[in-house]
C-alpha cells in the first residue's frame, strides 16, 4: 500500500464495513506504525488504469501477526482476491519472525471464517458484544506454528486444496 492508495482503501472500508476506519487510520498504519504491514490487490481496468480492489492491514505484535482488518469491493468479491492478500500477508509476516497470528471476526459471518479455517486458523474464543454498531459477539481465531513448514504450504498453495470449496472473499473486518 502506498499513500496513492489510501482514497480507493478508504472506499473499500466504507462499502464493506459498517464501522469503518477513518482515513487518518490508514495514514498512521502506512506512515507511522512500524509493526504494521499493509498490501492492496489491484485490478487493471479498461484503459489500462490500476484500481485498488482489495487491502489487508497486519499488525506485527513480539511474535503474533494480528489481522487487524482485510476486504474486498464488493464487484471483484468471489475472485480469490482475500485469499491471495491473506496468503501473501501471512508470508512476509513469517519472514518477519512472527510464529503465529489472530483475528477477530464477526459470529455470523461465516463466509469469512471459511476463509481463515481454509488457512489453518481455529476459534479460540469470543469476545462477546465485540462490535459496537449492534453488540454481535466476535469469534477470536488463531493459527499457531507459523514456521517453515508453514511457510512452504503457503508457497506451494496448499491452501486453495484445503477447503474444497469456492473462493471466498471476506466482507467484513476479521
Amino acid at each position: 500500500m502506498q499513500a496513492a492508495d489510501l482514497e480507493q482503501v478508504q472506499a473499500i472500508d466504507k462499502i464493506s464495513f459498517t464501522l469503518s476506519w477513518p482515513e487518518s487510520a490508514y495514514r498512521y498504519e502506512l506512515f507511522e506504525n512500524l509493526a504494521s504491514i499493509l498490501w492492496v490487490a489491484e485490478a487493471l481496468e479498461p484503459g489500462g488504469i490500476q484500481r485498488v480492489v482489495g487491502m489487508v492491514v497486519v499488525w506485527l505484535i513480539v511474535d503474533e501477526a494480528h489481522i487487524a482488518t482485510i476486504a474486498v469491493h464488493p464487484d471483484y468479491r468471489n475472485q480469490g482476491i482475500a485469499q491471495e492478500l491473506l496468503c501473501a500477508a501471512l508470508i512476509e509476516s513469517i519472514e518477519k519472525g512472527m510464529r503465529k497470528a489472530t483475528l477477530e471476526v464477526r459470529a455470523r459471518n461465516q463466509a469469512a471464517q471459511r476463509l481463515y479455517q481454509r488457512f489453518r486458523f481455529e476459534v479460540a474464543g469470543v469476545r462477546p458484544r465485540y462490535y459496537r454498531d449492534n453488540f454481535e459477539d466476535a469469534m477470536i481465531m488463531t493459527v499457531h506454528g507459523l514456521d517453515e513448514n508453514y511457510l512452504k504450504w503457503l508457497k506451494d498453495g496448499g491452501w486453495k486444496a484445503s477447503a474444497g470449496e469456492p473462493n471466498l472473499d471476506a466482507g467484513e473486518r476479521p
